[in-house]
């Protein structure tokens, strides 16, 4: 095909026109999930409603930088393809990515232009951005495949990338507030080079949280950014935040203990004695039980901090730790009552659940003797 080579600074990529059928049949959708029954199930989809159908049909896989697809806005972009006459209806570029490097042969031109001819992928191109365009794109040629025939899409091509390169691409089109969510971001930290390193590492100790098996909050960590219709106590964005405040605030002597490689294993095991000896204290009734706020978002959360002061005083030894800390824990048993869904706000009265985050911590830890941290 014919393509523009660009080159800015060390790399390049290049520029071409794809016309919409050939295009729709040389990328793949995708859209991200997780697994454990966390994907948003697709079971009240009309047989009717196409689009729905087509979302439904896109490979997912937990490895994938997209997220997912709007129906609403396939539809509102199909109708805009429809209604677009004067006015181009597809003007700004689609970023495609395929790891493979693709072979360009210049026309030899001596004016520099870039031009020539660049070969495809054997396989298909992963949409970096424009997934929502193309798959509306997708529906206008079933409806109007004449009209679709006329429309030569605008294209940005990288190659011979890793997928991380494509997932930081992903992330820094997408990383404002309205395009992609705080929960979506932190799972993609680990490939995105630029990110903190002190958030990479509450990230991975968010990541162990959700799926090893021995975590008290194993598929309990809501990743879905709040779509989920599963049953999970926590937002992941929420519990990222109270990690990486205690990460933050010790991240020097984390770096001097020997950095991420040693310190996430040991964090994680802290963050989960902490929590098994939080469940065995407060019992099968209460834990994880309707009815009680135990391990709803504002006590998860204050926990977090208590568990932080705890590990500040008695961390060491390792051994007998979950046995220690589940006797230093015990007043706990006496307070699941004040954890009741009935008149918990009134119990712990705040201005807002920040507040109310700060109040339970202060409770919790003076019912176990633990000092609090004075940044708490």
């Amino acid at each position: 095909m014919h393509a523009t080579q660009i080159r800015q600074k060390d790399g390049i990529f290049y520029f071409a026109g794809y016309q919409a059928k050939n295009l729709l049949a040389r990328v793949r959708f995708i859209s991200r999930f997780y697994g454990e029954g966390e994907e948003i199930p697709a079971a009240r989809i009309s047989q009717d409603d196409d689009v729905a159908q087509f979302i439904a049909k896109i490979e997912r896989t937990d490895g994938a930088f997209q997220r997912g697809l709007s129906r609403a806005k396939v539809r509102q972009l199909t109708n805009f393809y429809e209604t677009a006459v004067s006015q181009p209806a597809i003007p700004g570029t689609v970023l495609l990515y395929t790891s493979e490097k693709l072979n360009f042969r210049s026309n030899g031109g001596g004016d520099g232009d870039g031009s020539g001819h660049l070969s495809e992928p054997a396989s298909k191109f992963l949409i970096i951005d424009g997934q929502h365009r193309l798959a509306a794109l997708h529906f206008y040629m079933l409806e109007r495949p004449q009209d679709a025939a006329t429309i030569s899409v605008p294209c940005i091509i990288f190659d011979g990338r890793s997928e991380d390169f494509a997932a930081e691409m992903f992330v820094i089109i997408n990383s404002t507030p309205t395009r992609i969510n705080k929960s979506h971001l932190i799972d993609l930290y680990e490939q995105v080079s630029w990110a903190a390193p002190d958030r990479k590492f509450a990230a991975r100790l968010v990541q162990k949280l959700y799926g090893e098996g021995d975590s008290p909050l194993r598929y309990r960590i809501n990743r879905l950014g709040g779509r989920s219709q599963r049953d999970k106590w926590v937002l992941q964005a929420e519990l990222f935040n109270e990690l990486h405040r205690w990460v933050r605030g010790k991240w020097r002597s984390i770096q001097v203990a020997g950095g991420s490689a040693k310190e996430v294993p040991r964090h994680y095991g802290i963050v989960r004695d902490f929590l098994r000896a939080a469940k065995n204290v407060f019992g099968d009734s209460v834990w994880g039980k309707d009815g009680y706020m135990v391990t709803r978002p504002v006590t998860i959360k204050a926990m977090i901090r208590v568990c932080a002061d705890l590990a500040r005083q008695d961390n060491v030894p390792e051994a007998g730790r979950l046995e220690r800390w589940e006797e230093r824990l015990k007043p706990w048993a006496e307070m699941g009552k004040m954890f009741r869904d009935d008149g918990f706000y009134e119990r712990f009265p705040a201005k807002g659940e920040v507040e109310r985050v700060v109040r339970v911590h202060r409770d919790l830890a003076r019912a176990a003797g633990i000092e609090v941290s004075k940044k708490s």
